[in-house]
């Protein structure tokens, strides 16, 4: 039942702040996320006291004769994402306080309709339901583009609603497929375990076109090359928060419907496709990262970096080892807290001095110390250093690539060479040197502003010293994942 509150709460709190005039809009619009953030504590520690609490699934028939339940559930894997977006939803809020917003009660209500569509797909136990979700989140990050997105915004965000949507459509065809081959006591099921057992009756040929059917979907949605044209060009155009949504959280979609929609349903597909969909992941890694070395703009080069660090979850989700598949998770929490602490700096950057352009800036660390040292932090993580939050799945993801392949090992380790470089470029270009504009003044951090970085770099070196209670969960929904994908 509490898993059914944490997908109603926030739906119930949208519609309340749709309503709130003015800027009181985000005021409740936190407050709301805040408690949403409390009820996934609840249900964190619930599951590590008994894992099989029946608080923490719900099971209503909704249309019987087609075999749909709303049927919801929190395994290791599906509990730790939910409680990366109900920690990241509060903050990313937070973050928005130095920015005004026309009509903010429809801007804030529709951040909370998205946290509800994302927690039901993480928590979804029905392929039906699963789908209802998946497209219920592309609606409101289409309006927050579309509404509140910078110049050219219709062109670019009608791009990516049509890629997203092709996508989905794609996963559609394959779930109906898998959904007609389960026979439950003559009848037809939607229920996860029945789509197991249906996908796996399936012949290797039928199992391979099921897997690029729903593989694009997900490709598409993280995006991994060469389904990511769509992305740098909305991460920049969309409002900071929208793009923090679409970065920290919504890309989890696509990674997280690999491991739970994809890989268990057809593992014959997964045998004959998975060396291509590690292939064409870890040419993403190498060839985001070299883009991102030339971008001048340092929200754009966060995109491609972005697309970097996701080949690489891609690359050891498909290897399906241990490490390889404990690593995405752990790197799916990592890249969700580090990416929106990069997109609010640029955000920062924007504010305070008019310009993202990496070569107009320089000598900021003389202006504003505390601001350096927070940003060198949030930059450490996303290189992986050790001791922070980035290392631990990174170092998992490529000991799994290893065991699968050291060649792809090797270009994949590539990731975190090439990041160095671009991340500690763009900082010494940002941060240090003289001033390449006399006239450039950057001032004090908003308290907000300071807040919410504060609060992810204690993440960040919180969960890399210690990694221990998110990584047991990790191990656990991990070990129950490859007992359905054999």
């Amino acid at each position: 039942m509490l898993t059914a509150l944490l997908i109603g709460f926030p739906l119930l709190g949208a519609l309340i702040v749709f309503f709130v005039k003015g800027n009181a809009a985000r005021n409740f619009a936190l407050g709301l996320s805040v408690l949403e953030f409390v009820l996934s504590l609840v249900a964190f520690a619930m599951y590590k006291n008994n894992p099989a609490c029946t608080q923490l699934s719900f099971n209503h028939t909704w249309v019987q004769s087609l075999g749909i339940n709303f049927s919801v559930g929190l395994n290791g894997i599906s509990l730790l994402l939910v409680l990366l977006t109900t920690f990241l939803v509060p903050l990313i809020i937070l973050s928005s306080y130095k920015n005004e917003y026309e009509n903010p009660s429809s801007f804030y209500g529709l951040i909370l309709i998205m946290q509800m569509a994302l927690v039901g797909v993480f928590a979804a136990n029905d392929g039906f339901l699963f789908y209802v979700f998946w497209e219920l989140a592309l609606i409101p990050i289409y309006f927050i583009c579309l509404l509140w997105g910078g110049e050219g915004r219709s062109r670019i965000t009608f791009k990516f609603f049509v890629y997203t949507l092709a996508g989905s459509l794609f996963m559609l065809v394959g779930l109906i497929y898998v959904y007609n081959h389960t026979n439950v006591e003559g009848l037809k099921s939607w229920a996860v375990q029945d789509m197991y057992n249906a996908g796996k009756s399936l012949t290797a040929d039928q199992q391979g076109v099921v897997f690029w059917l729903i593989f694009i979907a997900f490709a598409v949605k993280m995006p991994v090359f060469p389904f990511h044209t769509w992305q740098p060009d909305t991460y920049v155009n969309a409002p900071t928060q929208g793009t923090m949504l679409l970065s920290g959280i919504m890309l989890k979609m696509g990674t997280f419907g690999v491991m739970k929609w994809l890989l268990p349903i057809v593992p014959l597909g997964l045998e004959r496709w998975g060396n291509t969909a590690i292939c064409i992941s870890v040419i993403g890694v190498v060839y985001a990262s070299c883009i991102a070395i030339v971008q001048k703009d340092f929200k754009r080069l966060i995109a491609y970096s972005s697309i970097a660090h996701v080949g690489l979850i891609s690359a050891g989700i498909f290897s399906t080892t241990q490490q390889g598949l404990q690593g995405a998770v752990m790197q799916m929490l990592a890249h969700g807290v580090n990416v929106v602490g990069l997109f609010l700096i640029a955000d920062i950057l924007l504010r305070h001095t008019g310009t993202r352009e990496i070569d107009k800036l320089g000598g900021i660390r003389g202006m504003n110390g505390n601001f350096a040292v927070l940003f060198l932090i949030v930059l450490l993580g996303s290189v992986a250093l050790p001791l922070t939050n980035g290392f631990v799945g990174e170092f998992l993801l490529i000991n799994g690539l290893y065991q699968y392949s050291a060649i792809a090992a090797a270009f994949a380790g590539l990731s975190v060479i090439l990041g160095a470089v671009y991340m500690l470029r763009s900082y010494q270009g940002i941060m240090l040197g003289e001033r390449k504009d006399n006239h450039l003044t950057f001032g004090s951090l908003a308290a907000t502003d300071k807040a919410v970085l504060i609060i992810i770099c204690s993440v960040i070196i919180a969960f890399g010293v210690y990694p221990k209670p998110l990584n047991e969960m990790a191990e656990e929904g991990v070990k129950i994942l490859l007992s359905n994908i054999k």
